[in-house]
């Protein structure tokens, strides 16, 4: 791809949410004091991987999102460095060691009567992306909330419930979670759409 050193930039948390929302890095971060009234409606999806997809496949992906017209963007985010030093059991982020990185897509829009074209064509692309991304379960970032993996309808309070989501955030650490809300929170007092059932 030609990648090179020159073309990454290296900062802190804050300038990177002024990246992530279009703002030149190296702005003040006041500008984010300055509050837009507009709505706007956003889906989150992610993906892990964990073998490099080749040329060939970046490719396709490509053609695939002229040919969709997708208002999607995805965005790939490096793991490995640091992270890579720790096994995916040291702390509850299992995206560590053997992981290459996260493909995060994103789609905003503004105008809520496209909503369900979009989320349409949103979905065909992350259909798409299935061969390169991790299988058995296909895993996410927790922090997306993605409902569509599953969720807690506060009704059935059941392990298998919440194994079904719960591995693909969680991925081997999932049955210590299990067992550690077992001890210390029985009571289950996170109300949350994504919070694994005892």
């Amino acid at each position: 791809m030609g990648l090179v050193r020159s073309d990454c930039i290296e900062t802190s948390w804050i300038q990177s949410v002024l990246f992530w929302t279009d703002i030149q890095v190296g702005t003040s971060e006041k500008v984010l004091l300055e509050r837009n009234e507009g709505l706007m409606y956003i889906k989150r999806k992610s993906d892990c991987v964990f073998e490099p997809i080749s040329r060939t496949g970046l490719e396709s992906i490509w053609r695939k999102m002229i040919k969709l017209d997708t208002p999607t963007a995805i965005a790939f985010n490096p793991y490995g460095g640091m992270m890579a030093n720790s096994s995916s059991m040291v702390t509850p982020f299992p995206y560590r060691a053997g992981n290459l990185c996260k493909i995060q897509y994103v789609t905003d829009l503004r105008d809520d009567k496209l909503t369900n074209r979009y989320m349409e064509l949103t979905r065909k692309l992350y259909r798409f992306m299935t061969p390169f991304v991790s299988k058995n379960p296909r895993q996410s970032f927790f922090n997306y909330r993605d409902i569509e993996l599953g969720a807690n309808s506060h009704t059935i309070r059941s392990y298998v419930e919440g194994k079904r989501y719960g591995e693909k955030y969680f991925a081997g650490n999932f049955e210590r979670l299990v067992e550690i809300k077992t001890r210390v929170y029985s009571g289950n007092f996170f109300w949350n759409t994504k919070i694994v059932f005892l």
